[in-house]
């Protein structure tokens, strides 16, 4: 997949050779000496480059970019209680963060209650513990959901949540078609990489396509999906692997929404992406403008889109946890710097820049400001939102584009010869490529091919850093919320309501309304995730062969 020539070995001065096979990018693929116009001998520029605003969109989706608006700052954020949660998110606002991501805890990840056996040692710890709408109420307190834009990473679950989302909005008297924001709701890369499912694949998908018609007829400028990419990276892929199984996602819940009945120029403007920002500068910068052109081309010629909001891929950039160490943690800054970099030279429209200390725990208040900081640095004194693209042109990053396109296509026709993303993935085959690429990269760490600073040289020694702890208290005061609640709700009404979406997923009906009324009668996350198990099952991983 590799359409670069490997470089020759030029001697240097003193009789010294260079080693090529140290020149790679953190990908592993070859970088040259120098890069001269015979590396786009096949390249076009009015084909292949355009302007900024313009198909294919290699240059950027907006023909200012920031020059008219810059990125939407979104840290993420939650942890402990929703009412910890709700503390960060509005210190966040008044420090200058423009829009909510929100974290949720594994338990709630998993559609699980707090209070459930399951949940012990893990109530809080990796994001906001929810239960039930009386936590999204508190989640949300004092925070008007028609004047901010919230991301919410949740997945197998994503609908539910939403549905506790429009009920807050409503009793906000917010007008859903007010409503903005994005729903991470990607279930194909946690079969893939993050492995956070509950449900088959295809009872899944049938959610996902729920919730893409349900928002393009009643919550117009709200992003039913986030088609992720940034844990497939986390699990270890390259940069290719990474754009190639997150674009064939792509095409699968594209697939799955024409079935439905859904016209492609209706739904296709508000579906998002999410990729990951990774230490290799020009790399990362040449997969976001290869994204762009290939989703231009998928969009128009694969699926016959129309319209140009169709076809313009809009996406978040996070920059990498997985290269964050916890060894030297304040080498982190430097690092989400790079990255952030990087996408925004790759022309994001949304950016989540990791706190230094990840490596160890939940960011603390001083590091989460540093992240934030670190953006506005970068926005206001760096001088890189001047122009747009400003790198584009440059042979080496257009030649790395171009080979990063390439990769990515070999990719999407061998899923396509698989029969899809669903059949490849019972296959196993992006697991096991990605498997594979985490296994080189590791060798290559371990063999000292890869330098991480302060873990396999300049090792120093440290002093610990303070860390933000969550207790067991946390679960505690959530038992006794999901106690109070249950003592005050209409048991019946919820027993009604929860036999009324059992009903509806047996058959083929929309769940979104049965779910938004279940949640308004106050049924758990778990309550609601339990009654949906009882139709669609469970699903267990199957083995790679």
């Amino acid at each position: 997949m590799d359409r670069l020539r490997k470089p020759d070995a030029p001697e240097l001065a003193g009789g010294k050779s260079e080693v090529p096979d140290k020149f790679t990018t953190v990908s592993g693929h070859p970088i040259e000496r120098l890069y001269t116009p015979e590396h786009l001998a096949d390249w076009n520029s009015t084909r292949d480059l355009g302007v900024p605003g313009e198909p294919p969109y290699t240059r950027g989706i907006h023909p200012s970019m920031y020059r008219e608006r810059l990125w939407t700052m979104r840290q993420f954020a939650g942890f402990g209680s929703a009412a910890d949660t709700n503390h960060r998110l509005r210190y966040l606002l008044s420090q200058g963060q423009t829009g909510l991501s929100v974290a949720f805890d594994l338990p709630t990840l998993m559609g699980y209650d707090s209070d459930h056996p399951l949940a012990e040692g893990e109530v809080g710890k990796c994001g906001v513990a929810i239960s039930s709408l009386a936590d999204v109420e508190a989640l949300f307190d004092q925070i008007p959901i028609g004047d901010v834009t919230t991301s919410m990473t949740i997945n197998s679950p994503a609908a539910i949540l939403w549905a506790m989302y429009l009920a807050v909005a409503e009793k906000q008297k917010v007008g859903w078609n007010a409503v903005r924001g994005t729903l991470q709701n990607d279930i194909l890369k946690e079969y893939i990489a993050q492995k956070e499912f509950i449900y088959p694949p295809e009872p899944s998908m049938r959610l996902v396509t729920d919730t893409i018609e349900f928002g393009t007829r009643h919550v117009p400028q709200f992003n039913t999906i986030s088609i992720s990419g940034y844990h497939i990276r986390e699990a270890g892929s390259t940069a290719i692997q990474e754009l190639a199984f997150t674009l064939r996602d792509g095409i699968e819940y594209v697939e799955w929404a024409i079935r439905r009945g859904l016209p492609i120029d209706e739904f296709a403007p508000r579906l998002s992406f999410f990729f990951n920002a990774h230490n290799d500068f020009f790399e990362e910068i040449a997969k976001y403008r290869a994204a762009r052109r290939i989703w231009y081309h998928i969009m128009t010629k694969r699926f016959g889109a129309k319209s140009p909001r169709s076809r313009a891929l809009r996406f978040h950039a996070q920059t990498a946890g997985c290269s964050l160490t916890a060894q030297q943690p304040y080498n982190n800054i430097v690092r989400t710097a790079l990255q952030a970099m990087a996408a925004v030279l790759g022309g994001t429209q949304s950016l989540h820049t990791n706190s230094l200390d990840e490596a160890w725990a939940l960011p603390t208040e001083f590091a989460a400001t540093l992240a934030l900081r670190t953006q506005q640095v970068i926005a206001h004194e760096s001088g890189v939102a001047n122009t747009a693209d400003p790198l584009g042109g440059s042979y080496f990053v257009e030649a790395l584009t171009n080979q990063i396109e390439s990769g990515a296509w070999d990719y999407i026709r061998k899923i396509d010869s698989l029969g899809g993303m669903l059949p490849a993935i019972e296959r196993s085959f992006p697991q096991s490529e990605i498997a594979n690429a985490s296994y080189r990269y590791q060798m290559e760490i371990d063999h000292k091919k890869k330098i991480i600073v302060g873990v396999n040289e300049y090792v120093s020694e440290e002093k610990p850093i303070h860390t933000l702890q969550i207790d067991e208290s946390i679960r505690a005061q959530q038992i006794d919320r999901l106690r109070e609640l249950r003592a005050h709700r209409s048991s019946d009404e919820v027993a009604r309501r929860l036999s009324s979406l059992r009903t509806a997923a047996a058959g083929e009906a929309n769940l979104m309304p049965f779910l938004y009324d279940a949640v308004k009668a106050y049924a758990t996350l778990g309550e609601i995730c339990e009654a949906l198990r009882d139709v669609f099952g469970t699903y267990h991983e199957t083995a790679v062969t």
